[in-house]
């Protein structure tokens, strides 16, 4: 798989070179995978295709393990492990081979640090990253993102820099975080079907990152809370509601559910059907108050109620 590459340095070579090698060496296996899985037709294909080096690396770790102790394993023990840390950096990326509650906890370990033997290694500052201001995927970063001459690497970085930023806003804002997972893997899919090139699906993952910086912006700009910002979306989910109420009376509509919401949550109401009935009650109220259309309140008093229990626990 290696073929063509030279895995010396990253073996045997100083702490230095191999944290050079081992950035190249993702890059060039992102790269072969992804050329492979090109020629494939089917998904179920395509996707073994992107996990061909992953699955062999844990079949080699298998094997290795039966043979530990003999002089010919000893021998090859440095190679295993630079296979293993590349594997384990693709699995950080989001590269595939590990269950997603694993990737999850592995997410901040590779934005600071990755092991490869005893060394700590800043797997994105191998990749040709040197901004630290990562958490907010500022405009430097994603400029430098943009610029690094290993794509692939760098793909796979932000990839799961994104899921991770969505992640994060699926524990406050419901209708957000869908829309911007959505996206994201409506890109990675198009990239695995070779659709798009690794350049413009990077290009649409950046331009997916300044989105959800500016909708984490918006409603502080706005004048709006958080969790008002929460039930807006939830409202303006519908199209037609927004075309209809129009976005004042929708704001004004997403304060009053905070307020009214928040004083009569109970410490257990998602999970008592009664208190459920009761808040579903209020949000009916609320939108009868304000006007909004009967044919309309069906779609959204679910994804209301949705949003509310997301924010039950903080309430």
């Amino acid at each position: 798989m290696f073929h063509g590459f030279d895995c010396t340095p990253g073996i045997s070579g100083t702490p230095v070179a191999r944290l050079k090698c081992l950035a190249e060496a993702i890059e060039f296996i992102l790269a072969r995978q992804h050329e492979a899985a090109a020629k494939e037709a089917s998904d179920e294909a395509r996707k073994a295709a992107h996990r061909r080096f992953q699955d062999a690396v844990l079949a080699l770790t298998k094997a290795f393990a039966l043979a530990a102790t003999s002089d010919a394993a000893r021998a090859i023990r440095n190679d295993i492990v630079f296979y293993q840390t590349i594997r384990d950096a693709l699995a950080k990326t989001g590269g595939g081979g590990v269950a997603a509650s694993d990737r999850d906890l592995a997410v901040q370990q590779l934005i600071d640090k990755s092991v490869m033997s005893t060394e700590i290694v800043d797997i994105l500052h191998a990749a040709g990253l040197t901004t630290p201001d990562i958490s907010i995927l500022s405009d430097d970063f994603l400029a430098e993102v943009k610029a690094i001459d290993r794509p692939n690497l760098a793909l796979e970085a932000l990839k799961k820099l994104l899921g991770d930023q969505i992640r994060s806003r699926s524990h406050t804002n419901a209708v957000e975080s869908r829309r911007c997972s959505e996206r994201l893997t409506e890109a990675i899919a198009r990239y695995h079907a070779n659709a798009v090139s690794t350049v413009e699906v990077l290009q649409t993952l950046i331009d997916l990152a300044k989105q959800i910086r500016t909708e984490q912006a918006r409603g502080e700009a706005e004048g709006r809370t958080p969790d008002e910002n929460a039930f807006y979306d939830a409202l303006a989910d519908n199209e037609s509601a927004v075309d209809t109420m129009g976005y004042d009376s929708l704001k004004v509509i997403a304060a009053e559910l905070v307020n009214t919401l928040r004083a009569g949550a109970t410490v257990d109401w998602p999970h008592r059907e009664s208190a459920r009935t009761r808040m579903r009650v209020l949000v009916k109220r609320i939108l009868r108050k304000y006007g909004f259309p009967p044919d309309l309140q069906d779609l959204a008093v679910p994804t209301v109620i949705q949003q509310a229990e997301l924010l039950a626990e903080r309430w």
